[in-house]
This record gives structure tokens, C-alpha cells and sequence, in this order.
């Protein structure tokens, strides 16, 4: 009836029955302004917050892989002297650190010799495949595939020392060394190794000299190694326990060594 009436003119329309609310609108906009606010807060500081976590555990477990190659001719001669001879080492096992943004990090391999580093185990293990397919040249047996598989038993043996390391520091409550200095420590192992193959290929008997003494220096360094991280992490400090599991890491050098060094395509001998 109201629409008929609205079309004629001169006739008032009648006003709307509905009254707008003055404060809907203001309550509204602040009270989703709050939400959004408070939601967008509350999610920037669990995205930050998981961030920072992704960030320190990455940093904690793995490092940065540039440090690991800050190396110069000074620090590889006396880094293979501490490895090949560790009773001679006459100065400290600790680690040099410094204040690196708001922190302490410790210094790199050309500031430290007992710095862990990355660039003598990678070229340790090329020299003890490269002396490996010699060996095997000599005796008329090599092959690309001898070659291969000698390359992958330097994995498998560089693998178990790895998890030989991590495991014992587990046992131990020090499982927060970063996994790149366990990979370092354990692939100092083909150092000495290298150097009773290479005595192998001169002498043959010169091989039964420097294995075992490979094995016995191997384990002291490794020793001394492991009880300076194990020093700097561990809260609780049982002697026995560290002290027979430390012993048993020397002891595993020897048949590890001795399996590596027998050059040969079967890997049970």
C-alpha cells in the first residue's frame, strides 16, 4: 500500500520502522580491530619463536660448512701432527673461543689447531681410495668396479665411526655436539691410514708396523677429543662410566682400522 502511495507526489513517505544503532558500528570495528590484532601478535611471535628454533637447532646440530674449510698450510702441518703423534702434543685440548654477537663461537681451524676441520679428512679419504686402487693395480686385480667398491667400504667404515662417536656421546648426555665436528673427528681416521697403506706399497711388512700404530695414536686422539667435548657439555660427570666407554672407542679403533686397511673386494676380510 506504502509502495502505491511512494509513487504519487506530494504524498510523505512514511519513515523506517528500524532505527540504526549508533554503537553497532563503533563496537564492531573495535572489537574486530582487537582480534585481528591479537591474532596477527599472536601468530608473529609463534612463527618468530618456532623460527629461532628451527635456526639454533640448524646452527647447534650442523654449523656453518665454510668453517670447517678455513685451513692454510700452517694449520694442516701441525693438525697432521697432533693426529699422527697425539702424545707429543704438548699444549691444551680446549678449544679457543670468542665473543661473536652477543655470544661466544669458537674460533676457526686457522686460528685453532684443535679446531675441528673438514678439508684433511675429504682429502685423507681420495688419498686412501686413490692408494687402495693402486694396491690392487699391483697385485692385477683392479677394476672401475674394484674401485667402487672400495670407495663405498670408506663410507661404510667413515659412517660407523661417525655413529661410534654420536652414540658414545648420547650414552653420555653430550648429544649436542654439532654432527659436522663428529663427521671431522671421525675422518681423521684415514690420515694414518693413508700413511700404513702408503708404507704398504714400499714394504710390505712396513704395513704390520704403522697399522698398529694408526690404531693406537687413532685412539688417543680420539680420546683426548672426546673428553674435552664431554668436559665442556656434560653436567654430570660419572668417572667409571666415561673412562670404560672412552676405553672402549680406543679399543674399536683397532678392528675398524684393520678392516679398512685389508685391500681386498671381499668385506668380511
Amino acid at each position: 500500500m506504502y509502495d502505491n502511495l511512494g509513487a504519487q507526489s506530494g504524498v510523505p513517505r512514511p519513515p523506517n520502522s528500524a532505527q540504526p544503532n549508533p554503537f553497532g558500528n563503533a563496537f564492531y570495528g573495535a572489537s574486530s580491530g582487537f582480534i585481528r590484532g591479537g591474532l596477527g601478535a599472536y601468530g608473529e611471535k609463534i612463527l618468530g619463536s618456532s623460527s629461532e628454533y628451527v635456526q639454533s637447532n640448524i646452527s647447534r646440530y650442523f654449523s656453518d660448512p665454510q668453517y670447517y674449510f678455513q685451513v692454510n698450510d700452517h694449520y694442516v702441518k701441525n693438525k697432521l701432527k697432533v693426529v699422527l703423534f697425539p702424545f707429543l702434543h704438548r699444549g691444551h685440548w680446549t678449544r679457543i673461543t670468542e665473543p661473536v654477537g652477543g655470544r661466544l663461537s669458537y674460533k676457526p681451524p686457522i686460528y685453532d689447531i684443535n679446531a675441528p676441520d673438514l678439508y684433511i679428512p675429504f682429502m685423507a679419504f681420495g688419498t686412501y681410495v686413490v692408494l687402495a686402487g693402486l694396491s690392487l693395480g699391483l697385485h692385477g686385480k683392479f677394476s672401475p668396479e674394484a674401485l667402487n667398491w672400495l670407495f663405498v667400504k670408506g663410507v661404510v667404515g667413515w659412517t660407523f665411526q661417525v655413529a661410534l662417536l654420536k652414540m658414545t656421546l648420547f650414552s653420555l648426555g653430550s648429544g649436542e655436539a654439532p654432527l659436522l665436528d663428529i663427521v671431522a673427528y671421525a675422518g681423521y681416521t684415514f690420515t694414518g691410514l693413508s700413511f700404513a697403506i702408503l708404507g704398504k706399497l714400499f714394504w710390505g711388512y712396513a704395513y704390520y708396523f704403522l697399522l698398529p700404530w694408526t690404531c693406537l695414536c687413532m685412539g688417543i686422539f680420539l680420546v683426548k677429543t672426546m673428553k674435552r667435548v664431554l668436559f665442556a657439555e656434560v653436567r654430570s660427570y660419572d668417572s667409571s662410566r666415561h673412562h670404560y666407554l672412552l676405553l672402549f672407542i680406543a679399543l674399536a679403533q683397532f678392528p675398524l682400522l684393520i678392516w679398512l686397511g685389508n685391500i681386498t673386494l671381499n668385506w668380511l676380510v
